[in-house]
């Protein structure tokens, strides 16, 4: 059978069963594949020449990526093996391919204590330095959100995030009403306008600024361990998961959030249970 046929074939089979996100991705994939191969058969196809097309495709790409469009393909020719030649070899179906295309083990990110990013904060003398950690530890923000923060944001205690990773227009962060008035006291002190940055200072200075402060604790700190700390001490402390989600992290799904929060220990576990039934 022509690769041409069997994608015609296998994308009919889509536009029934699946989603209109899922036969676009599909539409895509073998678009790419048709025109190197469409002429070919598919039983003509190696697993070489299939490993040179993908490299092609997929370099650049995160490795999640890579390993879609990798399971895209082991799909496509298993749907046609199964179901109109049982003698097709998979060229996808190797061991050396699945391991070159399979995703990265997830990781879990160690969560530091409160009372830990607590002292890091109260021992941070330099109020600009303090603001960027609070608005970190207390507030869920990103350092490229503190750092792209202006006046004209700043509404009470609600923060207008603009020019997002999202691909969102704005998204809405909300602070302590303590951080909100000494953000408001620091920007008077400053004279900084309505459309300055309130933190003019570069992603790297401030990742050094905020190593240092851990420094001084004795910690390994990165200003993604603050975000994380914020998240997870909502959610230990009663904050509903969806709160913890839509408003703090501002994820869009929940099992982006659920990895955020971290293993807890057996030391932790029993020091809630204890809680919970005291």
């Amino acid at each position: 059978m022509k690769v041409s046929d069997a994608a015609k074939l296998y994308l009919e089979y889509h536009r029934s069963h699946s989603k209109e996100n899922s036969l676009r991705a599909y539409m895509l994939i073998l678009s790419k594949f048709c025109e190197d191969f469409g002429d070919e058969t598919m039983e003509d196809l190696t697993t070489d020449r299939i490993l040179s097309f993908m490299n092609r495709i997929t370099v650049g790409k995160k490795q999640q990526t890579k390993k879609t469009r990798f399971s895209q393909l082991l799909a496509f020719f298993n749907f046609i093996k199964n179901n109109f030649d049982d003698d097709l070899k998979n060229p996808f179906n190797t061991p050396m391919m699945k391991k070159l295309f399979k995703a990265k083990t997830a990781f879990h990110w160690d969560i530091i204590e409160k009372e830990t990013i607590d002292e890091v904060i109260f021992r941070t003398t330099k109020l600009r330095n303090r603001l960027i950690l609070e608005l970190m530890a207390r507030g869920g923000m990103r350092i490229s959100e503190v750092l792209k923060l202006m006046p004209s944001d700043i509404i009470h205690r609600r923060l207008t995030l603009r020019d997002l990773k999202s691909g969102r227009e704005y998204e809405f962060i909300f602070i302590p009403n303590r951080i909100a008035d000494r953000l408001k006291d620091y920007i008077r002190q400053k004279d900084i306008q309505p459309h300055q940055r309130i933190f003019p200072i570069c992603y790297e200075a401030a990742r050094e600024m905020v190593a240092k402060a851990g420094d001084v604790v004795g910690i390994h700190l990165r200003p993604h361990d603050l975000r994380l700390q914020a998240a997870t001490y909502a959610s230990r402390s009663g904050v509903p998961i969806e709160i913890v989600s839509k408003v703090i992290l501002r994820h869009s799904n929940l099992s982006t959030t659920e990895r955020y929060l971290g293993k807890i220990t057996d030391v932790e576990a029993m020091k809630w249970i204890d809680t919970l039934y005291a």
